[in-house]
């Protein structure tokens, strides 16, 4: 950036100062596996009287987002009540040496050959132990994923995915949903009540795959051939008012969370859905000429293992509609957190290294 070495480390000092401060302000990931513990709605002026020294009117104005009606979840409260009073006792001139660093780490791989080398030896090498980069063409195509996942997936499925396919998966989804409710029909430790209520979500899971009903429209994106890092700071752009846009209206189920070519699955609670980009549904995870054998073997695991998080530690806590709420009998509750208990006991036991344990 131009600075000298006395100055960068005087800088690089106040900046791990202001971040661990921070740090100590917020949850450890342990405790934010708990969709409740992170589920704090409030108004926007309950929330301006919480932090009386951020002007969050004036920041909404800049970003230019839509009116907050329904109120804004604040997830971390104990967070934002440490900042309201670090923007009073940090200096201006370390606020501003904080901002600029974070501006410009993000810009980082974009930039200049001796701003991409300095990014990948300090968060790739020193904190990941990466040894090596990857050639410049492959980060070019990952960056392109990033900015315009949907428009190279609209591209990718045309050779990478058949109705066939679709209509297989399907079918396997079927048959699993079908043997995960007999397991659930069998417990011998849930009543009869949660059971009904656990077969009705899992009959009400939302099955999308391959791709996405209608593709995202990137005709408000302006990509040209000028400086690379501006084509990236637009579609970062572009992406924010997307989803500023979203406020105040209704949730568009339609929506993915991944792009076609990832190679991943997931579950979204919200919506009560599972969803299998086309990417995953691919050799060795699936193959449409291959025996059910295969494919169960494979893909299917994949699918039970999504299904399942509809009733893990954190799905289960979500309605059949997606609502964060607990339809479990408390009876059925305690004997569901005794049983998984004896698996965060089981991990918890394991120490990779003499002094770092596994905390589940």
């Amino acid at each position: 950036m131009g600075v000298d070495e006395a100055k960068a480390t005087a800088n690089a000092n106040t900046i791990l100062t202001v971040e661990t401060a921070m740090a100590k302000a917020s949850m450890d990931q342990v405790t934010m596996r708990d969709p409740n513990a992170i589920y704090h709605k409030m108004s926007v002026e309950d929330f301006a009287k919480m932090t009386p020294n951020i002007n969050w009117n004036l920041y909404y104005t800049e970003l230019k987002t839509p009116e907050f009606k329904t109120g804004i979840n604040v997830a971390q409260p104990e967070f934002y009540k440490a900042l309201n009073g670090m923007v009073k006792s940090v200096k201006m001139d370390d606020w501003k040496t904080y901002l600029t660093y974070h501006m410009v780490d993000g810009a980082f791989p974009y930039l200049s050959s001796n701003f991409v080398k300095e990014n990948f030896e300090f968060h790739s090498k020193k904190l990941n132990g990466i040894e090596q980069i990857k050639p410049r063409w492959k980060r070019v195509v990952e960056t392109a994923d990033f900015c315009l996942g949907e428009a190279l997936g609209e591209e990718y499925i045309k050779t990478a995915f058949s109705p066939e396919s679709k209509a297989r998966m399907l079918e396997m989804v079927d048959n699993i949903k079908v043997a995960f409710g007999e397991r659930i029909k069998t417990l011998d430790w849930m009543t009869d009540s949660t059971k009904t209520e656990a077969l009705n979500k899992l009959s009400t899971f939302t099955v999308k795959i391959g791709y996405p009903d209608k593709w995202r429209d990137y005709s408000n994106l302006e990509i040209d051939r000028g400086a690379y890092v501006l084509n990236v700071i637009r579609a970062a752009e572009f992406e924010a008012n997307r989803n500023y846009a979203k406020i105040g209206q209704p949730v568009d189920k339609n929506e993915w969370g991944m792009t076609p070519q990832t190679v991943n699955a997931y579950y979204n609670p919200s919506n009560n859905e599972i969803v299998f980009p086309a990417a995953i549904l691919q050799p060795p995870f699936f193959d449409p000429k291959a025996d059910d054998a295969v494919n169960y073997g494979g893909i299917g695991a994949v699918i039970g293992h999504e299904i399942t998080h509809g009733f893990d530690d954190q799905g289960r806590m979500y309605d059949a509609k997606g609502n964060l709420q607990m339809w479990w009998k408390d009876e059925d509750n305690s004997k569901f957190v005794e049983r998984a208990n004896r698996v965060v006991d089981q991990f918890n036991s394991y120490c990779p290294l003499d002094s770092v344990c596994i905390k589940w």
